[in-house]
């Protein structure tokens, strides 16, 4: 039997909150439909984590091609309002939180070894944003042998044209695209193995 986890990824105050430095113009649109995903996988009890980028407050972790922006203005710093989850998604007891400080969220993380601890077997992807967090993640979760979900209308980036750019390339890796809409459907057929 097949058992999927949900990530989402990067929902957090600084990427998504109006007037951040960082803000990702596509974030606020998809909150909705990131809610009716997270939905079904509560309903189902089924694996949710919630990804996190997350910096030490000196920047010794960031990566290089970010460290002058974070030098400027510091984003997503552990402990800050900025670094939290939006409201709107707050995870529940039992739901994870990793922690990451590259994109994706496989590199220097646990996140393999939790999938595999939990059972998982299938990858349903949202978040933002599309070209950089959303899509490393998604390739790295191919390069673990996982079958990768992106759930289409869940998945934000800074304009629709570079979101359906990104979209179409990692189709041609062999993701499957999928709406918000269809996933309980989605869900419980992995569960029938069908």
């Amino acid at each position: 039997m097949e058992k999927a986890a949900l990530l989402i990824i990067d929902m957090q105050n600084d990427f998504v909150l109006e007037g951040k430095p960082l803000k990702v113009a596509g974030a606020p649109a998809v909150i909705p439909k990131i809610q009716a995903v997270l939905a079904e996988f509560r309903k189902r009890t089924l694996p949710v984590i919630h990804v996190l980028r997350v910096h030490r407050k000196d920047g010794s972790d960031v990566e290089i091609i970010r460290r002058d922006r974070f030098a400027k203005v510091p984003f997503a710093v552990e402990g800050t309002h900025g670094a939290a989850v939006i409201d709107e998604l707050a995870p529940l007891p039992g739901e994870y939180i990793l922690k990451k400080t590259r994109m994706s969220a496989f590199i220097a993380t646990e996140l393999d070894l939790m999938l595999r601890t939990l059972g998982v077997t299938t990858l349903v992807v949202c978040g933002i944003q599309t070209p950089n967090c959303v899509r490393t993640t998604v390739f790295d979760g191919i390069a673990y042998n996982y079958p990768v979900m992106l759930v289409d209308d869940a998945t934000g980036a800074a304009s629709d044209e570079i979101h359906r750019a990104n979209v179409r390339d990692m189709q041609n890796i062999g993701i499957q695209v999928v709406h918000a809409a269809g996933v309980g459907k989605l869900i419980d057929s992995l569960n029938a193995g069908t």
